[in-house]
């Protein structure tokens, strides 16, 4: 029953689900939050989807995104949107890392240079399905040009706000992939007021995090590709850089599926969420065992997407850490910055400032004993450091001159 992306092709959404109250909603209509204020869940068939698809004729498939199309909630195959969201691969950085078990997915290498391509490349494609004609994003930059670039494909017309210490390749990249970009004194919850505002007023689609359903659904890809990548085996952990949390709670929300097709048994990774210092609002919720976060005010530091000061899914990204035995950890800015450059340098690996706070918390993970050296380690490189500020390299050399090669 699988078929390829140029035919119609089974689907296998059943409903949509509250995730705080577990009300039913009604699959193939424009839905954003439910009725109590939580995101939704999209729910599939998964036996039908089992019958329709094994794992033998899954992993002979092209390893891109939509080679999952089954567990997708894109019905049409006439709506799927592409720039060719590939498989990332995972990186061992053996020397900044500490050993040959740690391992780090590079989702710096899809489309628009970040993971944000994975969940929004699944809600322009719904959107477009669902006759949506114009968004409007709150972002801290990645997320917005992925929008930008998927949206301009399909021809819907969208609306960025973004901080206004937004990192100006990000502003720029948004703007010169279709979308109108608008800098807004305050953070990015700020931004996202802004957006709810003219939602409410009927001038677009809101497309914050968590508030339409599908970006999970997107995101949940980097946990279906790391079972697939590692031979069915989950890893002990994984560490992952934590501001709405939509992949976190995405992959969490994938684990369960596959075991539910029988592709995987019942070991599931200790999953970490990652925050910056600065800005740690499930950090400090799950050290006072709440399932709620309070705004963080005063937000500040060096790793911009995980600047977010309350996350609309808190409870789920609490909720799967504390059910994985993981923890909520906060690093510092300059022990980001040293995970950065030391990846760099030893390893090669140029990771973004989101994905040095991963390494950064890992590190102090393996201090304490809260990870054990030969235990198997995911860290998500959320981006490609190319975007991030770097260093000045000022040195310069006339060619005229006498060269003095031994102090090169």
């Amino acid at each position: 029953m699988s078929q390829n992306l140029t035919a119609n092709r089974p689907t296998f959404v059943t409903h949509l689900e509250c995730s705080m109250t577990g009300e039913r909603y009604e699959a193939d209509r424009l839905h954003g939050l439910s009725r109590v204020g939580r995101p939704l869940l999209v729910r599939y068939d998964l036996a039908a989807a089992g019958a329709a698809l094994s794992r033998d004729a899954l992993m002979a498939r092209p390893t891109d995104l939509w080679r999952w199309r089954e567990l997708l909630p894109v019905r049409h195959t006439r709506d799927v949107v592409s720039l060719g969201e590939i498989e990332t691969p995972l990186v061992p950085i053996p020397n900044s890392g500490g050993g040959g078990h740690v391992l780090v997915k590079d989702e710096g290498r899809l489309p628009t240079g970040s993971f944000k391509a994975r969940g929004l490349v699944m809600a322009v494609a719904m959107a477009r399905e669902l006759g949506v004609t114009r968004i409007a994003m709150p972002t801290n930059g990645n997320a917005g040009a992925a929008l930008a670039a998927y949206a301009s494909r399909v021809g819907i017309e969208t609306i960025v706000f973004c901080p206004e210490d937004t990192p100006e390749v990000n502003v720029r990249e948004i703007a010169m992939q279709g979308a109108r970009v608008w800098r807004v004194n305050g953070l990015i919850d700020d931004c996202g007021a802004i957006v709810g505002k003219g939602a409410a007023e009927g001038r677009w689609f809101d497309f914050s995090t968590l508030k339409e359903p599908y970006r999970i659904e997107g995101k949940k890809t980097m946990g279906l590709e790391l079972a697939a990548q590692l031979g069915w085996e989950l890893p002990d952990a994984i560490f992952y850089p934590t501001g709405g949390g939509t992949g976190l709670i995405g992959m969490w929300k994938a684990f369960d599926e596959l075991e539910a097709l029988g592709w995987i048994g019942s070991k599931r990774p200790r999953m970490y969420a990652v925050q910056a210092s600065g800005c740690a609002p499930i950090v400090r919720a799950f050290e006072a065992g709440e399932e709620h976060a309070e705004r963080w005010e005063d937000a500040e530091t060096v790793a911009a997407g995980i600047r977010v000061p309350r996350a609309v899914g808190d409870f789920l990204i609490l909720r799967a850490v504390r059910a994985s035995g993981g923890k909520a950890l906060g690093v510092g800015d300059p022990a980001i910055l040293k995970a950065v450059d030391d990846c760099a340098r030893r390893d090669g690996l140029l990771l973004c400032p989101e994905g040095g706070a991963t390494l950064a918390a890992y590190r102090e993970a393996l201090r304490t004993g809260e990870v054990d050296a030969e235990e198997r380690v995911v860290l998500f490189n959320c981006a490609t450091g190319l975007k991030y500020p770097m260093p000045p390299a000022p040195r310069t050399l006339d060619r005229h001159a006498p060269i003095d090669f031994d102090s090169l």
